[in-house]
């Protein structure tokens, strides 16, 4: 177990900070991690200031439950070194409602509610709906037509996560390229896997991290993962995933957002660090 020292919190070296492959995990506060990941002695408050300096980018899951203050944001964002991204899930209470359509405004306020306070250090917008919303086209693209591309003159990434197989349609693909707006891949057995690229950015949540393995997933297993967020990133799309569509032809170079999420939770920040250490070696 490490000790506390300066070093601890450094900012990141160059090389580091340099791949548009940015890899992390969902939250920073887990008990469980204060035996595995945070040094013996850290206090809590301090743990943010850790965790962005170990990892590349970490998804705000608290938004999902309740959205919260612009003075907060700007905390969590004075607490992170200049190169670092949060992503936000945005509250349930938007997402899960009885229509999107009717969600636009709620949307809205939650957008301008105090997320410019992060300023370069906001990344993609997760819009996660329920395994009970199935596809509707008209209304989900009033939902997406509405939601702004910008704040405070920076550009808005959004992202979608389907849950439920109505999605696992052409017609889906095509509203949501039309919209640019990303897709989440993600890698689970519960839940609808496609990995059509859908914006103009990769957003992947792997799910399937081990208690037994010190990293989360088997060296091999992340070995393959690098090479996939390579591919992404140098505008590729990996034959090997699920697809709805035919692989994408090859584009341009794109930006990359790897979380580990749930499963074996207390093993995703090992599997995170080994990640990105592969990735930037690569």
């Amino acid at each position: 177990m490490p000790t506390i020292t300066d070093d601890l919190f450094a900012s990141p070296p160059a090389a580091f900070t340099a791949s548009p492959i940015r890899v992390g995990i969902g939250g920073w506060t887990f008990a469980p991690w204060r035996k595995n990941f945070y040094p013996d002695g850290l206090v809590q408050r301090r743990e943010l200031e850790y965790a962005s300096r170990h990892l590349r980018a970490i998804e705000i899951n608290g938004t999902f439950y309740k959205a919260q203050t612009p003075k907060v944001y700007a905390k969590w964002a004075a607490e992170t070194p200049d190169d670092f991204v949060f992503s936000l899930k945005a509250p349930k209470n938007i997402t899960e409602g009885r229509q999107l359509a009717e969600a636009t405004s709620g949307a809205k306020r939650f957008i301008n509610g105090g997320l410019a306070e992060f300023g370069a250090r906001l990344g993609p917008i997760l819009w996660q709906l329920p395994p009970s919303r199935a596809f509707d086209q008209d209304d989900l693209n009033v939902f997406l037509d509405s939601l702004p591309r910008e704040l405070n003159g920076r550009p808005l990434r959004h992202v979608i996560e389907v849950r439920h197989d109505s999605f696992l349609c052409p017609a889906y693909l095509q509203l949501a390229r039309e919209q640019c707006v990303a897709t989440v891949f993600t890698d689970s057995t519960k839940y609808p896997s496609m990995a059509d690229i859908t914006g103009d950015f990769i957003y992947a949540r792997l799910m399937r991290s081990e208690s037994t393995i010190g990293t989360g997933y088997p060296s091999g297993a992340l070995d393959e993962w690098t090479k996939r967020a390579g591919l992404w990133a140098d505008g590729g799309d990996p034959a090997d995933l699920p697809h709805v569509d035919e692989p994408a032809p090859q584009a341009k170079k794109r930006d990359v957002f790897v979380f580990f999420i749930s499963s074996a939770k207390e093993r995703n920040p090992a599997a995170a660090m080994a990640m990105q250490k592969r990735v930037d070696a690569a």
